[in-house]
């Protein structure tokens, strides 16, 4: 089975007009956020073998904070091409990663990972859909799985959403 957690940055600050997007940093919301969702992934022992995050610095900095709560480092490939990416550019990302690879976190931006994780999940809880389904806000956390053979098998409808949280249901 293999694993793909789609996590959107946390809350990001926009009172700072001299920085451009890609380098915008988080609001105190977003720390605590991105804080809760890393505890969230210790408690629920879900430790990534690889994190492939977005060089924009919001991204950056909530894979940071994430790592800081889960008590973990492991692999980690920032990439440009995860910046504001489309959902067909994240899916091409995926299947090019090694079948060894169980558990693969992306952190990245929307509207490309709601869109990823909408067309990825075939089947699921109703209300962990709908939930997905109606908004995917920051510092939201997807898990969806599959039982292909390695991550180029992965497509449309071919996951599983097993758990969909927000940071407001870790309060």
């Amino acid at each position: 089975m293999h694993e793909l957690l789609l996590l959107r940055h946390a809350k990001s600050r926009w009172d700072e007009p001299e920085a451009g997007d890609h380098d915008r940093d988080l609001t105190s919301r977003g720390e605590r956020a991105a804080a809760a969702i890393g505890k969230f992934l210790r408690k629920s022992d879900l430790v990534p073998d690889l994190v492939l995050c977005s060089s924009a610095r919001r991204a950056r900095r909530t894979w940071q904070l994430v790592a800081e709560a889960l008590r973990h480092d492991p692999p980690l490939k920032e990439l440009r091409s995860l910046y504001l990416a489309t959902p067909g550019r994240l899916l091409e990302i995926v299947r090019r990663q090694n079948p060894a690879v169980r558990r693969l976190l992306l952190v990245g931006h929307n509207p490309g990972m709601a869109s990823l994780a909408s067309r990825l999940a075939g089947e699921g809880e109703a209300d962990e859909l709908a939930r997905m389904e109606e908004k995917f806000p920051t510092a939201a956390l997807a898990r969806l799985t599959f039982t292909g053979d390695g991550w180029r098998e992965a497509g449309q409808g071919r996951f599983r959403l097993d758990r969909f949280v927000r940071p407001r249901d870790l309060d």
